[in-house]
């Protein structure tokens, strides 16, 4: 897949840009399909904010308020109960999914459970934009840091990118540069800390920052 990897989603004219270039045609020609699960993992998220997501609020606006040609939900908790004949369809017939934030190690189990991840491969025209844990979810591994979800074994994610994310910097008194240093420093692969006006792009491999904020690799 193209991926457009976010702290806090299409934020600026920048990252705006980097996506119309990745979907190759204006957003408002484009059917997106949004994913809440990672929501459900998350203590500070519940009924209320995954309303906000999938009505598009203004809370919402960087995401699923974009002005799409359509929106549709895909709740990944409920595709292994429906079968792959009815959800792969939908998916093959979207242009973008839109992964929001909530706890990435719940993300990756669903995503493994429903078998998102194992079809990702054979999905090179679409786009994935990630917020958050949507983004956290890509990589190898995400630090305790950031594990909010019970159940979850350890911090390993999807590895579908080499590198980790250490998102919403200097968004919230946790996510100091400070503390993404000492996050870094426990993480066996490069890192980047994002801010919100930050995304990366990966395309065939390729890495590249797209900011009109603040940012740091590490290793």
């Amino acid at each position: 897949m193209k991926l457009l990897l976010t702290s806090g989603g299409v934020t600026n004219p920048s990252i705006h840009s980097a996506l119309v270039q990745l979907l190759k045609k204006p957003i408002a020609q484009c059917h997106a399909l949004v994913v809440p699960t990672a929501q459900w993992g998350h203590p500070m998220c519940g009924p209320a904010s995954v309303r906000g997501l999938l009505a598009a609020e203004p809370d919402s606006r960087h995401l699923s308020g974009l002005g799409w040609a359509s929106l549709g939900v895909l709740e990944l908790t409920a595709l292994p109960t429906i079968g792959a004949d009815r959800w792969v369809p939908w998916l093959r017939e979207a242009d973008v999914l839109l992964v929001d934030g909530g706890d990435a190690t719940y993300l990756s189990h669903w995503m493994r459970e429903s078998g998102l991840a194992e079809l990702l491969p054979s999905l090179p025209d679409t786009v994935w934009v990630g917020v958050s844990a949507g983004s956290m979810v890509m990589t190898p591994r995400i630090g305790e840091y950031f594990v909010e979800w019970p159940s979850a074994p350890d911090d390993r994610t999807l590895g579908v990118v080499d590198f980790s994310i250490f998102p919403h910097l200097d968004a919230f008194p946790g996510n100091t540069l400070t503390h993404a240093e000492q996050w870094a420093a426990d993480i066996d692969v490069p890192a980047y800390a994002i801010d919100e006006q930050t995304a990366i792009k990966v395309v065939d491999g390729s890495v590249e920052v797209v900011s009109e904020g603040q940012w740091r690799k590490f290793g």
